[in-house]
């Protein structure tokens, strides 16, 4: 399937991609190539600061007004903080996308940073703390990620008190005056546009400025624990695993063994747990890579008493797996990847964060070369990362107290 899609880097810096589309639909992105994993360890959170932040208002539209440009001509107004990116979008209908380059731009040039907002948005920020704290699965999901490594991603990307505490205006507008600049940024569109006249509303909106953003290294870990808490009556257990990580590419190898053990009611561990055994409702799996780090995970939701049990038949999976994964079902299971990848396209929403992910990795175009990639793994390749899996991992369950 041809794809009519354009990469540009401007003069200032700036990446520019588009993919065209004839429906009049447009979803755009300005992104910038920094997340929390950029942050030094007392700023933990800082990230997801600014991005709160940013939609509550410019010299020229307070938040409301923001709100209103999009949504009164039929748009979504959104954004994401991640561990090495952080992203503002908005879909609408392609008439208007001056509108939409205007106002995402004026947020991520321009925002006041109001200090009365500021405190305000420290609220609900702590709220959503609390908030994640709360939900079970979010809770567990975020441990996982402090028993898989040391230093930042040992906290969530939210904060924790201590840290949204320490942070203030003045360490704010300082991180965003050296990461928002221009060489640091990235513009996506999907839709139906004329890319000429994106890369002249760039030029002309957008200075020669430039900015480093910060690195640091990270220490990798494994660790297991078990923590009770009242008022559930689920366990929830997560079994995780570091993934080596391919130089400027997604491990595509790692792509297939998350299929393969629990991605779907066709995967391993769900016909085993759940449809074999009924020892659990939800049973689940996801891929989490990003340039710098990557880990696998499983979740399981299963009464207290069948945790053991659960632990011992992931095990059990990927030892069949590692000494046994035969080329018939690793053929089915690449087939099942390449069928969800071009289902994955037809929203231009998802799309242009499919672009904005792999352009964080290197270059976007290397999306579009996803079938090819995927094809080319070796069954040795699937099944060395599953006895590595078996032999080296985390796992934390949240039990009822």
């Amino acid at each position: 399937m041809k794809q009519e899609f354009y990469r540009k880097v401007l003069k200032n810096g700036l990446t520019i991609i588009f993919e065209k589309r004839k429906i009049p639909v447009v979803s755009v992105a300005f992104a910038v190539r920094s997340g929390g994993i950029n942050e030094f360890l007392g700023e933990r959170g800082i990230s997801h600061f600014i991005e709160h932040m940013i939609y509550k208002g410019t010299a020229k539209r307070n938040a409301k007004k923001i709100a209103e440009e999009i949504e009164k001509k039929g748009g979504i107004l959104n954004g994401f903080t991640d561990e090495e990116v952080t992203a503002f979008w908005c879909k609408m209908p392609s008439k208007h996308l001056p509108t939409a380059l205007s106002v995402l731009s004026d947020m991520i040039k321009n925002p006041l940073f109001d200090e009365k907002e500021l405190e305000k948005e420290r609220k609900v920020i702590f709220e959503e703390i609390k908030m994640r704290k709360d939900n079970p699965i979010i809770y567990v999901l975020d441990k996982i990620q402090s028993f898989l490594y040391k230093g930042n991603l040992e906290i969530p990307l939210t904060g924790t008190y201590k840290t949204m505490n320490l942070i203030d205006r003045k360490k704010i507008v300082k991180r965003f005056k050296n990461i928002y600049v221009p060489n640091n940024l990235i513009l996506v569109v999907v839709g139906d546009a004329e890319f000429e006249e994106i890369i002249k509303f760039v030029e002309k909106n957008f200075e020669m400025k430039k900015g480093e953003i910060p690195n640091f290294k990270i220490n990798l870990k494994n660790k297991s624990g078990i923590e009770k808490r009242k008022g559930i009556d689920q366990a929830h257990l997560v079994f995780a695993y570091h993934v080596p990580l391919a130089k400027n590419k997604k491990n595509y190898a790692a792509q297939i063994l998350s299929a393969l053990m629990a991605e779907g009611m066709s995967s391993r561990l769900f016909s085993e747990i759940r449809e074999k055994r009924n020892l659990a409702y939800a049973v689940k799996g996801e891929c989490n890579i990003n340039k710098s780090f990557a880990y696998n995970y499983i979740y399981v939701g299963a009464d207290k008493k069948n945790v053991e049990k659960v632990k011992k038949i992931i095990l059990e999976e990927f030892k069949k797996v590692a000494r046994g994964l035969t080329e018939k079902e690793l053929e089915q299971v690449k087939g099942q990847l390449i069928g969800n990848y071009y289902i994955s396209m037809e929203d231009s929403q998802i799309q242009m964060i499919n672009l904005l992910s792999h352009e964080i990795f290197g270059d976007a175009k290397e999306f579009y070369d996803f079938e090819k990639n995927i094809k080319a793994v070796k069954l040795k390749d699937v099944k060395s990362l599953a006895k590595h899996a078996k032999n080296k991992f985390s796992l934390f369950v949240l039990v009822p107290e």
